[in-house]
Order: C-alpha cells, then structure tokens, then sequence
C-alpha cells in the first residue's frame, strides 16, 4: 500500500507550490496533481515554463506521481475555460485531455484519471458516445505508455454517468483496451450505495479486479448541502465503512482526496491504522 494526497490539499492559489509540495513530501508517499488548479494553463495554453519548472520540482522530490485530468467542474472555482465533459467532446476538449497524458510522461506519472461524462437527454446516447470518446483516448494514452483511470461518480447527482458500478465495467469492456481501467472513488461510492455499507462492499468487490487507481475521502451517504453530499471529508469524518479497501487486497496507491493538510495527515493515521 501507498498512501498519497492530492494537490487539491495544499493552498490555493498554489503560490511557492513547489515549497507546498515538499511538505506534502514528508507527509504522504505520492501526488496526485491535480491539472485544473496548478496554473499551468493561461486560458487553454499551456505555460510551458511554469510546466518545466514544476517537472524539475518532481524529479528532485521522487514522489510517486498521478495526475487528475481536467473535467466538468460545477464548482465556483473551477476554471470555466478547462471544463470537459467526456461524453461531449470538441477537437479543443480532446486536445485538453491529451495534454494530461503528455504531461503525465513529463511528470513520470504512470496514471491520468479520467471523470465520466453527463448525461444530456438521452442516457444510452450519451454513454455511447462517451465510449466513443474513450476508445480514441485511450489510444493515445497506449501509444504513450499511460494507463488510463476512469472513475466512478456520485449517484446522487442525477446527471452523472459511470456511477453504477456495471455501467463502469461495461464501458470499459466496451473500451476494451489495456491502457484504460478503474479508479474506485469510495466516496463516491458510498454515495450512490446511499450509506449502506453491505451495498458499499458489494460495489467494491464488483470493481476490484480492474483497478488500478483508488480515491479516500468521506461523506455521509446522503444527499445533503453542497456538492450532492460529495463533502470530500477526511476518513472517520462520515459514515463510510472503509474496511473493503483493505479486504480486496490493492496494492497501489490510496489517494487522500481531501481539501486541507490537516485532512492529508487525519486520512493517512486512519488509512495506517485501517491497514494494519
């Protein structure tokens, strides 16, 4: 097992990142970075030297690394010009996502994660042409040697996709490439099994076999507040019974997606703990 955070939890804007980075260092085993809030974007161009600069940064840190690609972001804070939905994909989305890929042989990143896509109308019609989308991303993922993260989503948020566990599987059977799997999000898992832990387990259980890749955070199994009740709290702060994660035996990295340093260090004592 290793435990990693998002960059998600450090300061934003992310001033002396790369000073924020080597505190994260000596908390947690790995990174994931997250694209949509690094500002490595001017609109939708790339900097390229605040890219290299951050590249330089983690290669002397020797941080295992992943990397969050830019999705539909229905927060405030989202930069509205990285928006992308998987399912409704313009030449200049794809190239977004493509970016990621790129950045993540740059980054030595050996995962991007991908969100599904929303639903638009009609639902079969709307993951069909996600599956569409996903096939010629993951190509291009294949041909640079990066595996690919699908994740699940919250089922309280009626207009999401891939958050039955089924449908997950089917569109990456549908997909059908080595360069595409699963990154179980046991948040929002527990969200679309609404609290209930035996259903939770089942889930888990469905997925395990194709994941490559696993997001911890907590909620409370309701839709409640904010963000359909997606509270991204820090482990033992909800209701989730997080003992699946150790049952289905994953070795990879368990990625703290919470919103502060302090949640970073709570998750990592209950992860080790959990873990044994």
């Amino acid at each position: 097992m290793m435990i990693g955070a998002s960059s998600f939890a450090l300061p934003y804007p992310p001033r002396d990142f790369e000073k924020h980075l080597d505190s994260l260092r000596r908390e947690v085993e790995a990174i994931e970075l997250y694209i949509p809030k690094l500002r490595i974007y001017k609109n939708t161009s790339l900097l390229m030297d605040r890219v290299e600069n951050l590249a330089d940064t983690l290669s002397a840190l020797t941080m295992e690394t992943t990397i969050h690609a830019p999705y539909f972001g229905d927060s405030p804070s989202y930069p509205p010009n990285l928006m992308v939905d998987t399912a409704h994909m313009s030449k200049a989305k794809f190239r977004l996502l493509e970016e990621s890929i790129e950045l993540a042989g740059l980054f030595e990143a050996e995962i991007v994660v991908l969100h599904p896509g929303k639903i638009w109308g009609d639902k079969k019609a709307s993951l069909s042409q996600m599956t569409r989308n996903l096939r010629i991303l993951a190509r291009f993922a294949e041909d640079r040697g990066v595996l690919l993260g699908l994740e699940n989503k919250e089922g309280t948020d009626p207009t999401n996709l891939c958050c039955d566990a089924g449908d997950l599987l089917k569109v990456v059977s549908d997909v059908d490439s080595p360069n595409l799997k699963v990154t179980l999000d046991i948040g929002h898992a527990n969200l679309t099994c609404m609290g209930d832990p035996k259903a939770l387990r089942r889930y888990a259980d469905l997925l395990k076999e194709k994941v490559a890749h696993v997001h911890v955070h907590d909620n409370n199994g309701v839709c409640s507040g904010r963000y359909f009740g997606d509270m991204h709290g820090a482990p033992g702060t909800g209701n989730i019974d997080f003992s699946p994660l150790k049952e289905f035996g994953f070795d990879g990295v368990f990625n703290l997606e919470v919103f502060s340093m302090e949640d970073v260090k709570t998750g990592r004592d209950y992860l080790h703990r959990l873990m044994g």
